[in-house]
Parts: C-alpha cells; sequence; structure tokens
C-alpha cells in the first residue's frame, strides 16, 4: 500500500490508532473539504497546534450529498482525501458515509475536538462524548473571506458575466 493510502483509515483502524498511540493527544475534526482553501488549511493548522496527531473525517461523497446537495461535492472522496494528506498538518483522514462522524468520534476517543467558531455550544457533534472522557473541545475562528460555497459562486457570477459578453 502506498504511504497515502496507509494514512486513510477505517473505523476498525481508527481504534487500533488510538491503542497505539495512547500516551499521545489525538485531535479530531472533520468537514467535507470540497475545494481545499485557506481557511481550511488554516484550520487544519490550528487544530494539529493542539496536539499530538490530527485525524480528519472526511464527508464521503454520499455524506456531503446529503449535507450540501445533489451537485456537491465538486471532487470526489479520494481526492479529496489525497488533497488534506498533501497537508503537514494532516497525520491521518478516515472517510465516513453518515452525515455525522460520532462513529469515528465514538472509535478513536479523541483527546481534542475542533470545529469552527460558529458552532455554539451543543452543537458540535461527539462534543458530550468528548468532554465526557476528559477532553476538550476547541472552537477556532474561520477565516471571513474563505468558503466553498462562496468560491463556487464566484466561479458561477464569472461563468455567467463571460456567457453574457460573449468570451
Amino acid at each position: 500500500m502506498d504511504e497515502i493510502g496507509s494514512r486513510i483509515l477505517g473505523l476498525d483502524d481508527l481504534s487500533r490508532l488510538r491503542r497505539e498511540h495512547g500516551s499521545e493527544r489525538i485531535v479530531f475534526t472533520n468537514g467535507c473539504f470540497d475545494i481545499l482553501h485557506r481557511g481550511h488549511a488554516t484550520l487544519l493548522s490550528e487544530a494539529r497546534e493542539s496536539g499530538d496527531l490530527l485525524v480528519v473525517g472526511l464527508n464521503s461523497d454520499l455524506s456531503a450529498r446529503k449535507l450540501k446537495g445533489p451537485a456537491r461535492p465538486l471532487m470526489a472522496q479520494e481526492d479529496r482525501a489525497f488533497m488534506l494528506l498533501q497537508l503537514r498538518s494532516v497525520d491521518y483522514v478516515t472517510i465516513f458515509d453518515e452525515e455525522t462522524p460520532i462513529e469515528a468520534i465514538k472509535e478513536l476517543e479523541p483527546d481534542v475536538l475542533v470545529k469552527g467558531a460558529e458552532y455554539g455550544q451543543g452543537e458540535i457533534v461527539g462534543e458530550d462524548f468528548v468532554e465526557g472522557r476528559g477532553g476538550i473541545v476547541i472552537r477556532i475562528e474561520m477565516l471571513g473571506r474563505y468558503s466553498t460555497s462562496e468560491i463556487i459562486d464566484k466561479i458561477k457570477e464569472e461563468l455567467r458575466l463571460e456567457g453574457e459578453q460573449g468570451l
């Protein structure tokens, strides 16, 4: 198995990772990461700084469609996982089909759960589980100018303008 493939973990691999790295502080975050942008990279870098290993739960294509609609994701889950694993901050990726990563969180038992600051108290999936085990939840302020949906809208607008101008 290639180096990238060995860093994409299934549910069973998550509990093994926890056992093998029991003394290390494991951080978990999740998302679709459809078009990887600076906001994503910043969140992932800051998440990684709060522990020794960063595991990213990646919404599968099926899960992303459930959350974002039939036109998403734009990039296949294998491509999104590959891109995430190119970042120094990301140690492992696990892909999940469900709408939430709760099963992955329960298998991994992370010490730190990270999401964007737009999520309030009690709105983060797995928050009760992680805190109940003595872990912490960290909310990271997102960079305001970066959003996959906004990037897609900007591209659509540019294409519309080009069409109107006959380019």
